[in-house]
């Protein structure tokens, strides 16, 4: 484990502080190593804490764990290809995951599924950013004890102990370890999760609560309304916010940072939204959000692939081609569980064997991409994103880094 920096141990101190309240710390010659070695010790646990989600921590460094550094520091973000990861924390979840926590989402009234449906994801969380993921779409609810803040996907309970601030601080530490790079971090409420769930006044003040703590407000990005600069960004968190806070007073809206986008605006599965995030500059973004097909009833998985693969390369060729200064997201992930027989997010983006030749969405992706060299395409958010191998590295590779000015890494 890496020595922690001043700034790091600073952000633990809410943790080591309840520790030495009950009474006046022990002082002695070495106390100043013992006070560094409480700070690994809490860093540790914490991480531990939200291993299930989060992944287990390593200090890895490869190419695409510091691919921004290339980057000038005056780059707007929105004229950046951002590589993403659709319900990135699912990852985990399995029927292994899914059996030992039967005894948790038996309390609310969850019966069984097949995980595939809710699976969006094969690698940690951790592994995505050394892969040079740098947007992921976080799913939270409260627990079947309606007491924290933890990850779902429907009804799949991710982990009833790894909590939103748990792994926020895997991301922190992340941070610490990747100065050069810049976070996006998507927050959306996760409606269906138990029986009598709701995105109510004690949901969404324990998320306030997590996004400004002193470590939040020290690590995301303190910026309302505009995506600015990777130099602003580096080191950082953006916060989209694809939450209201309506069940809370209005100066807890006006005192979270970042960029609003109000569930009320977002269309549901559409293949074009236009969203107004900032009324008094005019700050748009352009999205694809296609997530369930409009396919005809038992439609194969083949027309499921074609028709989402039809809006995201419409979508993508509209952020290549329109609105330089504004901001495109693009979502590549879908799926059609509904359907019969079901299709499954592992079947949208990557085929399904024999019964799709051309293979999904991933696969068929690549060589469209390979056609918007020099391309400006936003944020594009991927289900399995390492499948097929050349599709991360091509998308990154798209756009050149800009010489205007160093980045300082």
């Amino acid at each position: 484990m890496a020595s922690i920096t001043f700034l790091t141990l600073a952000a633990f101190a809410t943790l080591a502080g309840p520790v030495l309240a009950f009474g006046r710390p022990y002082h002695h010659a070495g106390s100043k190593n013992c006070s560094s070695s409480l700070a690994d010790f809490a860093l540790q646990k914490v991480l531990s804490d939200a291993a299930p989600v989060f992944g287990n921590y390593e200090d890895v460094q490869i190419n695409t764990s510091t691919w921004m550094r290339e980057w000038a520091d005056n780059t707007p973000l929105v004229h950046m290809n951002l590589p993403g990861t659709h319900d990135a924390d699912t990852w985990n979840y399995s029927l292994a995951t899914q059996q030992s926590l039967d005894h948790v989402t038996s309390l609310g009234n969850d019966g069984e599924f097949d995980p595939a449906f809710y699976r969006c994801q094969a690698q940690s969380m951790v592994k995505m950013l050394d892969d040079g993921i740098r947007v992921f779409d976080l799913r939270y609810a409260f627990d079947v004890t309606n007491t924290t803040l933890v990850f779902w996907h429907g009804p799949g309970l991710v982990s009833q102990t790894a909590t939103v601030d748990d792994v926020l601080f895997g991301f922190y530490h992340w941070l610490d370890e990747h100065p050069s790079e810049a976070i996006l971090l998507s927050f959306q409420y996760e409606g269906g999760t138990t029986e009598y769930a709701s995105n109510d006044a004690g949901v969404q003040l324990e998320l306030f609560n997590a996004l400004t703590s002193p470590a939040a407000r020290y690590y995301f990005l303190q910026t309302t309304g505009s995506i600015g600069t990777l130099g602003e960004a580096r080191g950082k968190i953006t916060l989209l916010k694809r939450f209201d806070n309506d069940k809370l007073p209005a100066y807890y809206t006006d005192a979270l940072p970042g960029i609003h986008f109000s569930p009320a605006n977002w269309t549901d599965n559409s293949p074009n939204i236009t969203l107004v995030y900032n009324v008094s500059t005019s700050a748009t973004a352009y999205i694809e959000d296609y997530y369930q097909p409009l396919t005809p009833p038992n439609a194969t998985a083949e027309e499921n692939i074609q028709w989402k693969l039809n809006a995201t390369e419409a979508h993508l060729t509209m952020a290549a081609t329109t609105h330089p200064d504004d901001l495109f997201w693009t979502f590549a992930s879908a799926n059609n569980v509904g359907n019969y027989p079901p299709i499954t997010p592992s079947i949208l983006a990557l085929g399904n064997g024999s019964l799709t030749p051309d293979a999904g969405v991933n696969q068929r992706l690549v060589p469209f991409l390979e056609g918007l060299q020099g391309k400006r395409l936003g944020i594009v958010m991927f289900d399995f994103y390492e499948q097929p191998a050349e599709l991360l590295p091509l998308f990154l590779s798209l756009l050149l880094p800009n010489n205007g000015s160093t980045s300082g890494y």
